[in-house]
């Protein structure tokens, strides 16, 4: 590789990682580097509107004009939220950056030191004629495993039009043309506009896409026969690598990891568990805790039923007490994830029932939530505690 060769940047906010990748003498793309995230902040799920304290996710381009050296968090790129997705949906919000620092009001936050390479190498890239870099800001990495865990989640529809993209991508291992119509990412399309889809402009690739979306299918179908648990996520303050965790300890301190329980609307008792961080063996352990109960003594698994859910905010709160813990004989309650924004397979009701469902169980646990954090203010409930 040289260092004027083009550059795509792609983002995971369950992992925490942010990677870079370059085009090599084949003219194909290749992982160069990936760096842990520092801070990223909101619940995995798109940025739907102003003071929402979401990090986007989409398909986003960073041209020259979106650099800026004198940023006030050492150096920042804008990832152009909101793009024409975003506006489609009624989006809104700005400056939602990548920046250094390790703070993060919505944005994907790095260290100092990591945003100098990350900038040079999106600088080198637009001096040599790159017009845009493309970002992919992704939720997770779109595993067999993740895809059976969130499979309830109301954003769903969204991250599976996202995974056509990053799918593209994986297999031809080049840009893919980004495209909006009927309220979808569309992707290498030939006379698409806003309301012409096009045709496919890469047959050969639609199709080994497709193969690939059938294998993954029977891949997260097996999963569930297997007892794979469908997952709720729920960020206090959103996340953070542990790389930044154990070793920079930077302040303000977050949660090592999500809170996570199964949504089971036949379960009267759900096992509450947090996790020890957003990579694959500690969700892993996570389940694993789940799928054991009832705990051996000693574990501090928390048994509610049903399950506590995240209370909505007052505002975009995303910066922790300095002290970085509750209080003690205290939980610290999570931060509710964003109402998903109505996708087009909603509005055409495929999955109305599952929508009314989910919601309705949604809508009983956050009335008990709302009844716990009045206990534990009182000191009733003071012995709740979280799987640390």
């Amino acid at each position: 590789m040289r260092k004027e060769d083009p550059v795509l940047i792609r983002s995971y906010k369950q992992e925490g990682e942010l990677e870079i990748w370059k085009k090599n003498r084949s003219g194909r793309y290749a992982l160069l580097k990936v760096f842990p995230i520092c801070r990223w902040s909101g619940q995995l799920g798109p940025k739907q509107k102003e003071g929402d304290g979401q990090s986007p996710e989409g398909f986003y381009a960073i041209t020259p004009a979106q650099m800026n050296p004198n940023s006030n968090y050492h150096l920042a790129f804008n990832t152009g939220y909101p793009n024409a997705y975003d506006n489609a949906h009624g989006a809104t919000g700005s400056y939602l950056m990548v920046h250094g620092n390790c703070l993060s009001v919505g944005c994907y936050a790095m260290s100092d030191q990591q945003i100098e390479e990350i900038y040079a190498l999106v600088r080198e890239a637009h001096t040599a004629g790159q017009k845009a870099v493309q970002m992919q800001a992704f939720p997770f990495r779109f595993t067999p495993q993740n895809l059976a865990r969130h499979r309830l989640d109301l954003n769903m529809s969204f991250w599976e039009n996202l995974k056509e993209g990053a799918d593209r991508f994986d297999i031809a291992k080049d840009e893919p043309r980004v495209g909006v119509c009927d309220g979808r990412y569309t992707f290498d399309r030939v006379g698409d506009s806003a309301q012409n889809c096009g045709r496919e402009a890469i047959p050969d690739l639609a199709r080994k896409v497709a193969e690939k979306r059938t294998a993954d299918s029977a891949k997260v179908a097996a999963l569930i026969v297997k007892g794979e648990p469908a997952l709720a996520f729920i960020y206090e303050n959103g996340g953070q690598n542990a790389y930044f965790r154990d070793k920079l300890s930077p302040e303000p301190l977050i949660a090592a990891g999500p809170v996570i329980w199964p949504m089971d609307a036949k379960s009267a008792t759900t096992i509450v568990v947090r996790t020890a961080g957003g990579d694959e063996d500690s969700i892993a352990a996570a389940v694993r805790k789940i799928n054991s109960y009832p705990a051996t003594a000693g574990e501090q698994v928390a048994a509610i039923s049903p399950a506590p859910t995240p209370h909505p905010s007052d505002s975009e709160q995303t910066v922790a007490p300095t002290s970085g813990k509750p209080p003690d004989g205290a939980t610290a309650p999570p931060v509710a994830p964003s109402s998903p924004r109505k996708t087009v397979s909603e509005r055409h009701g495929d999955s109305a029932a599952v929508a009314l469902a989910v919601g309705s169980i949604i809508g009983l646990i956050v009335s008990l939530a709302a009844l716990m954090r009045i206990l534990q203010r009182r000191g009733t409930v003071s012995d709740l505690k979280e799987e640390v």
